[in-house]
């Protein structure tokens, strides 16, 4: 069978579903790959490299009548969808819940659509969730962005010439795209706050780097298996609490970048035209939603506009596309890894298996039939867990008298353990020669000593302090050279090794030292 990538047509589309790299692996999985001539030009894939990698090159109309599947990224418009004829399997971004003429159309046709939007978010189908993979990429562009209209530093820098404070970042939703600015943002040295109806995110957020926004309202935790791992509609007490907050938090802020959806929805408005005008001059807003109307009020889609207060607001729905290369390698793997799920005998051949969870879930018209929308599928979506409730906090009273509980508590056990040992060296003295008590009393202190070095290490600091520690634990060797020169020839023996041991603690553990912390140097 023949797989076929053409160029898109929508306009200032840059992406392509098809690369050079990609082509080989369904090469591989047994498939004949065809490419429209100059798909790939404005991802700087050219036609050579294609051929080069044992594409075809061909035109638009061939492509469209000789590919038994057609990979696209955008949805098609409604010329491409009639030229979709029965037994063609179509691959692409598709938004069924606002496409249901072009659905409608694709049935007619008696084609297969699989739509890559629609892929189930559980655990096996990452691989092939596009909507993260092109997420990831705007999550990130849009800082760039906003640090292009910005034109301030985003990190604090102290000069000369005076002091200038960092740049503090609001991101709202924290999903893919808003943990990727929110890494992004932080790598650059913003002071970043973020803000997600799923409290169950703050441990991710704040392991990132920034300060999760916190809202003093009681809320049912949300399900995110239910609705495919996205936040769900909220209370309207929520809803106003949330702004609320926002209202709060605009004077302060410099940038802000949105990124709140709701599947099937339109994106709910988040940032008002009165926090707007309560920004400082100079600040900036991309909102990542404003393909499905935006979250800021003001949003006008694919353009910038700048407010009466020089408040810019980025409404770009193509910053994907911004980064076309980027995006065409990762949206290809994976169109590529969905292929592999319908090619199970890897022989070019396409088993449309409706039993399975992601390629049922994907397909929205199959057979002359609409299969949208799909049933639940058997596995629940990722979703991350709520957390447990934290322990209470002790107050101080409380602290004092937990620590004092514990200091009783290891010093009985350190009287214990030195009882012990004083009465095993009595006992062994009873019975034993001088000259063997004299090594054994310097044999216990080393073990002594050496065990309370290593073992009172917190553990959080083995790595890479631990090695350093084991250097300063070799203080043992001493008792070793002191005994090395016994007349017993098995105490010289064990004193030999003992040295021999300790040297390479010593020299290990500043080695081992050295190596862990270049790793962290720039070349």
């Amino acid at each position: 069978m023949k797989i076929g990538a053409p160029k898109e047509s929508a306009s200032g589309e840059a992406r392509v579903a098809m690369t050079p790299a990609s082509a080989k692996d369904l090469q591989k999985l047994g498939y004949e790959c065809l490419i429209q001539k100059g798909a790939g030009e404005a991802a700087g894939f050219s036609d050579a490299a294609y051929k080069k990698a044992g594409v075809s090159v061909v035109s638009g109309a061939a492509l469209w009548k000789d590919a038994d599947i057609v990979a696209k990224v955008r949805p098609p418009t409604d010329a491409e969808a009639k030229k979709l004829s029965a037994n063609q399997t179509l691959i692409s971004f598709f938004y069924p819940a606002s496409n249901e003429t072009l659905m409608e159309t694709a049935k007619e046709q008696g084609a297969s659509v699989i739509a890559m939007d629609m892929v189930p978010r559980i655990s096996r189908a990452q691989k092939m969730d596009a909507l993260s993979s092109m997420a990831n990429i705007a999550g990130y562009r849009a800082v760039i962005e906003a640090g292009n209209n910005f034109g301030r530093f985003f990190t604090g820098q102290v000069t000369a010439a005076g002091k200038v404070p960092p740049a503090k970042v609001l991101v709202v939703g924290a999903g893919v795209a808003g943990l990727a600015a929110i890494g992004t943002s932080t790598s650059l040295g913003a002071i970043t706050l973020a803000f997600d109806v799923r409290p169950e995110v703050a441990e991710q957020i704040e392991s990132m780097g920034a300060e999760f926004v916190y809202l003093d309202f009681e809320e049912e935790a949300q399900d995110g298996s239910a609705t495919g791992g996205y936040a769900a509609v909220s209370s309207p007490e929520f809803a106003e609490a949330q702004l609320k907050k926002f209202r709060e938090l605009a004077p302060d802020v410099d940038i802000v970048i949105t990124t709140a959806l709701i599947p099937n929805r339109d994106a709910p408005i988040l940032w008002t035209k009165d926090m707007v005008e309560m920004m400082k001059p100079g600040s900036v807003i991309v909102d990542l939603a404003a393909e499905r109307g935006g979250n800021c009020e003001l949003t006008v889609k694919d353009e910038k506009i700048v407010t009466k207060n020089d408040v810019t607001i980025v409404g770009y729905t193509d910053f994907p596309s911004r980064m076309a290369a980027q995006s065409s390698l990762l949206y290809s793997n994976n169109i590529r890894h969905m292929m592999t799920d319908l090619t199970p005998e890897k022989d070019g051949q396409v088993v449309h298996n409706m039993e399975d969870d992601v390629i049922r879930g994907a397909t929205i018209t199959h057979k002359g039939e609409i299969t949208w929308p799909p049933p639940p599928p058997k596995t629940k979506a990722i979703a991350a867990q709520p957390k447990k409730d934290k322990p209470k906090e002790l107050t101080p009273e409380e602290k004092k008298a937990a620590e004092a509980a514990a200091f009783k508590k290891e010093t009985k056990t350190q009287i214990t353990a030195l009882a012990i040992g004083g009465a095993l060296i009595l006992a062994v003295g009873l019975v034993a020669p001088a000259s063997f008590m004299q090594h054994f009393i310097v044999f216990v202190l080393s073990v002594f000593v050496g065990f309370n070095v290593i073992w009172n290490v917190a553990h959080s600091l083995h790595t890479p302090l631990m090695a350093v520690t084991n250097a300063i634990s070799s203080i043992i060797i001493l008792g070793a050279l002191i005994q090395i020169g016994s007349s017993s020839t098995i105490i010289t023996i064990l004193s030999m090794l003992a040295v021999l041991m300790a040297a390479v603690n010593i020299f290990g553990g500043f080695l081992v030292t050295r190596r862990m912390l270049a790793m962290f140097q720039k070349s």
